[in-house]
């Protein structure tokens, strides 16, 4: 297992001045790693606002620069799409919490600096997914899954909407009306969300500090997909940076994560985001984490999740990685739902995939 420390792009996170003493065989190797794991604009903002860009190489400067520049473009897009939603959905006086990217962008929070992403996620009232629906499809969305047995699963089981895009625009949007699908063992109560959102920039709603980390860290470790890990565990440290400057956060993290049934992947969220990127949890939390599990089950969720969230490049993995992100993908599936119906969803759809049905 390759050590955090030995990662180039773990090291240029950790302490960004060390980047002045990588040579260009290095930088080639952190820019690739950076822009496999989804973070190059990251770098890129950290090494400016730590006054470090225009000391660099120009060749990885380039790469930098550029990644910056598309993400100023970005963030106009993501506002203004942000916007159309706010006003489809104000047509009918229908509340909204903006999720994840969006929510971080909206809030101005240190995680959504350099935060690209593909589609917009937002929360609305369960009772209101009819009236939802109805008024973006009269708006120009579309459903992304058409076939019948996929419409079915979602309304039934998930925890929200087929996903729609825009037929002009080819914006994605994913609209929940919970955390976790409805066949969760951890499923919470949504009606709690909605007491604690808080209105941001443009009378927009957004999940309360504890719970947008909550929900971060129940998106990465329970939702059995790493593509992104890295990114994901980088959000997370951050937002825990910036909201940990209130002396009372941790301890509303933990009452609030407890009170949510959502405790165990806040743990496994502090636990990797110290392990990777030296954030600073205080040491009576890091102890509770501790205790959530025995040894030999810390040892099993160790081996596999500090090689899942490890930027997804040739130079951080071993020859145990294909495996353990294997196991979690199967753990994601099983976390989500139980096996008399995980059975035969998953047969279904691979009978689906190889007959040319199985849609998006």
């Amino acid at each position: 297992m390759t050590p955090p420390e030995d990662i180039l792009l773990i090291q240029a996170i950790r302490q960004p001045e060390k980047t002045l003493s990588f040579k260009l065989d290095g930088w080639d190797i952190l820019i690739r790693q950076a822009r496999s794991a989804g973070v190059l604009t990251r770098l890129g903002l950290l090494l400016s606002e730590h006054h470090l860009l225009n000391k660099i190489p120009q060749q990885p400067l380039n790469h930098l620069k550029s990644a910056i520049v598309y993400f100023e473009q970005f963030e106009y897009t993501v506002a203004w799409e942000i916007k159309q939603i706010q006003e489809v959905l104000n047509k009918q006086n229908i509340p909204f919490v903006l999720l994840k990217g969006a929510a971080y962008h909206q809030a101005k929070n240190k995680a959504g600096a350099g935060r690209v992403f593909s589609d917009i996620d937002i929360l609305v009232k369960r009772e209101q997914l009819g009236e939802v629906e109805k008024v973006f499809l009269t708006s120009g969305w579309l459903f992304d899954k058409t076939n019948s047995y996929d419409q079915d699963y979602y309304r039934k089981w998930m925890h929200e909407l087929p996903p729609l895009r825009h037929f002009k625009r080819g914006t994605s949007l994913d609209i929940h009306h919970n955390l976790v699908p409805l066949t969760s063992k951890v499923c919470p109560d949504v009606k709690k969300l909605w007491m604690q959102a808080e209105t941001v920039k443009g009378g927009i709603l957004v999940l309360s500090p504890a719970d947008r980390v909550i929900h971060s860290a129940v998106h990465l470790f329970y939702d059995g997909e790493y593509e992104h890990g890295f990114r994901d565990i980088s959000d997370i440290d951050l937002l825990l940076r910036e909201f940990s400057k209130d002396e009372k956060f941790w301890k509303s993290l933990i009452s609030r994560s407890t009170e949510l049934g959502l405790k165990e992947p806040v743990c496994y969220a502090l636990r990797y985001c110290y392990y990777f990127l030296k954030t600073p949890v205080p040491k009576d939390v890091l102890n509770l984490v501790v205790k959530q599990h025995g040894e030999i089950r810390w040892a099993i969720m160790d081996f596999l999740f500090k090689r899942a969230l490890l930027p997804n490049h040739s130079t951080c993995q071993d020859r145990w990685n294909d495996l353990a992100i294997f196991v979690l993908y199967i753990r994601g599936h099983l976390l989500r739902m139980p096996l008399y119906l995980l059975i035969p969803h998953l047969l279904r759809k691979g009978w689906m995939r190889l007959s040319g049905k199985a849609g998006h």
